[in-house]
């Protein structure tokens, strides 16, 4: 009976020690990785709607009332805040702008240059293109970076921590009592501030790995409030990231093809484009190309203005000529999208890998360099005494 009461304890004390706050963990980490994917999921539900209403040639904003009505919660509450402000007497657009954080940012601004072609189906397309899934091993390099955030960085913060604080002046005064000789290598790792310095370095790395992780688990949406308002830091740094500006040029590019194709005026299809990029360089760019067409340039030269490689100039004078009929341009340069698209994915598992494993091996060279430094320091002690 009393082995029975034993292993009762034990159990009881396991599950509230490990089983609780693993499963905690694990729920946590779950909720944390699907939030881009929930994000994702509900935009392209609103998306089928919208093509769904437009097909059948129905106005859209009953159909958001009546899917409002059914309250399914799998759509998420911003979408109820949308179908309020219909329901208030608001248009599409208008509900969209009163809800920003519903949809992304470029999806928004696609579906604003679509309500300004007059034709949104047409637009659907670009919209699927933005939130298209990252691939596999992309995604999963992300989880594996949130694992390691959430559970190996503080333990190893922690460990080195207290070595550094009630281990290693231990060792140091037996090392000076036996008056051991210590190899330069410990001496360097026990210095005075040293071991400190390990601990600032694993905190940096945390800090960094958690910004990274804070921006994928964040969205576009939520990295913009860190813009400022005359210094566009952040689309200055999305700019310059290879694959987001691939992606950039690919949203500015099939936008531009689905307004030329609609009929719209050079100038306010490259205008209305640059918007849809929810980019302040891409604007800026997009102006540029504004004001040389305005000066005699044609299209296919001013959007020199916009990529510096000169591709885009080459893949839009081939398009134009094969432009003759309707959908011509968007014909003509899908094929360098999915290139694009292709390239940005590319560059993106590279980028992921080459940080996760530069953080696995500068975190192992950390453990290396203080295991080395405390074995040395035994071996000085017992050659010493020897």
């Amino acid at each position: 009976m009393a082995d029975f009461s034993q292993v009762v304890f034990d159990f009881f004390w396991f599950t509230i020690l490990i089983l609780l706050p693993g499963g905690a963990f694990a729920v946590l980490l779950h909720f944390l990785l699907s939030l881009p994917m929930h994000r994702r999921d509900r935009a392209l539900f609103f998306l089928d709607l919208l093509e769904t209403v437009l097909q059948r040639g129905q106005p859209v904003e009953p159909a958001i009332i009546s899917a409002a009505e059914n309250h399914d919660r799998g759509i998420g509450v911003r979408f109820f805040m949308v179908a309020a402000h219909v329901e208030g007497g608001a248009r599409l657009d208008g509900a969209l702008e009163e809800v920003p954080t519903f949809l992304p940012p470029q999806v928004n601004a696609i579906l604003h240059a679509g309500g300004k072609l007059g034709d949104l189906n047409r637009v659907l397309p670009a919209c699927r293109e933005v939130l298209r899934v990252a691939p596999d091993t992309v995604r999963t390099t992300m989880y594996y970076m949130v694992a390691i955030l959430m559970l190996f960085a503080p333990i190893a913060i922690g460990l080195i921590g207290l070595l550094s604080t009630f281990v290693i002046p231990r060792f140091k005064a037996v090392a000076e009592g036996t008056g051991a000789r210590l190899w330069p290598l410990t001496t360097f790792v026990f210095g005075l501030n040293n071991s400190h310095i390990l601990v600032g370095f694993e905190v940096l790395v945390f800090l960094a790995l958690a910004t990274v992780v804070l921006i994928y688990l964040g969205g576009p949406g939520f990295v913009r409030r860190f813009q400022f308002r005359r210094v566009p830091v952040v689309d200055w740094i999305t700019w310059h990231v290879p694959w987001k500006r691939k992606k950039l040029l690919r949203t500015f590019s099939a936008m531009l093809a689905v307004l030329l194709d609609g009929g719209v005026p050079e100038a306010e299809a490259v205008r209305l484009a640059g918007d849809c990029t929810v980019n302040e360089i891409g604007q800026r760019r997009a102006q540029r190309v504004i004001t040389a067409l305005e000066q005699g340039t044609k299209l296919n030269e001013a959007v020199r203005a916009f990529d510096d490689n000169g591709e885009f100039h080459w893949r839009l004078t081939n398009a134009i000529h094969g432009a003759g009929t309707r959908g011509g341009f968007l014909r003509a340069l899908r094929g360098w999208h999915e290139a694009l698209e292709a390239k940005a994915f590319q560059q993106e598992e590279t980028a992921t890998h080459a940080l996760t494993s530069g953080l696995v091996i500068l975190n192992g060279l950390v453990v290396a360099l203080i295991a080395t430094a405390m074995f040395g320091l035994l071996i000085a002690i017992l050659r010493n005494e020897m």
